[in-house]
């Protein structure tokens, strides 16, 4: 039986836990600039510490849930729907200014705009008897760089015996305003080296299905760390973009 589901040390600790950051709240107003910058600090780690696991968890019970179905591809060993699509992200939404900026434990934005006018928001799906409960609005007012780019973090378990012959799919639902060119990259970390695949989709309103074949990659077997997805705009500027589903899946090829 799973810790989180039976009394023990468990138990004791969230209770010292929980005494602590109460003494912490009460203390707070007597304490000098150091003490609280350090307090500060530790609350933050703890937080997003908390969150990640808030994010995961939620992520899994919405998957387990028959309500929020994923079409699984034919011989497939792995699929999974991200947070963003899954879950209810902390925080939820932001204004991008800086590169890197998170949204969840799984996903990020990136650029290289010095505008500061890129909003991105979860919000809840207009059709979520297709799977999705949520979708991602991207919000772009002037945009003087070069790339906007959402990076999804995947499981472990995709990752997991991944080999040369495994053909990873991407389903993708998405509209924009104005029609522009995604890039969607896959990212396979093995050892020090990063693997790159890449497919071109014209977004307007759809869906599409690039398939990412591992097959032709400089892939080392015994040495895969972790994979991440970059969808990548091209010419974002005065633009909205909507990504209403994301699905990942993966699939031997058949032995010959």
């Amino acid at each position: 039986m799973s810790g989180w589901s039976s009394p023990g040390l468990a138990r004791v600790w969230d209770r010292q836990a929980e005494r602590r950051w109460r003494r912490a709240a009460r203390e707070a107003s007597k304490l000098d600039a150091d003490a609280l910058k350090t307090m500060i600090s530790q609350a933050r780690a703890l937080r997003r510490r908390l969150d990640r696991v808030l994010n995961v968890a939620e992520t899994r019970v919405s998957q387990f849930d028959s309500d929020a179905p994923i079409e699984v591809p034919l011989h497939s060993d792995w699929v999974y729907r991200p947070q963003p699509w899954s879950a209810p992200l902390s925080p939820g939404s932001a204004v991008v200014g800086d590169s890197g900026t998170r949204l969840g434990a799984e996903t990020a934005v990136f650029h290289d705009c010095p505008l500061g006018e890129i909003t991105v928001r979860q919000e809840p799906s207009s059709t979520p008897a297709n799977g999705a409960r949520y979708r991602l609005s991207i919000d772009v007012l002037g945009f003087e760089g070069r790339f906007l780019s959402v990076a999804v973090d995947l499981p472990c378990e995709a990752a997991a015996g991944l080999k040369k012959r495994h053909l990873v799919r991407a389903d993708l639902t998405a509209e924009a305003e104005r029609p522009l060119d995604l890039f969607a990259r896959l990212n396979v970390v093995h050892g020090p080296n990063n693997e790159q695949l890449v497919h071109r989709i014209e977004v307007t309103e759809g869906t599409w299905t690039p398939e990412f074949d591992l097959s032709s990659s400089n892939l080392n077997e015994g040495r895969v760390e972790r994979m991440w997805l970059d969808l990548i705009f091209d010419a974002p500027q005065m633009n909205r973009i909507v990504v209403h589903d994301l699905t990942l899946s993966r699939r031997p090829r058949a032995e010959l």
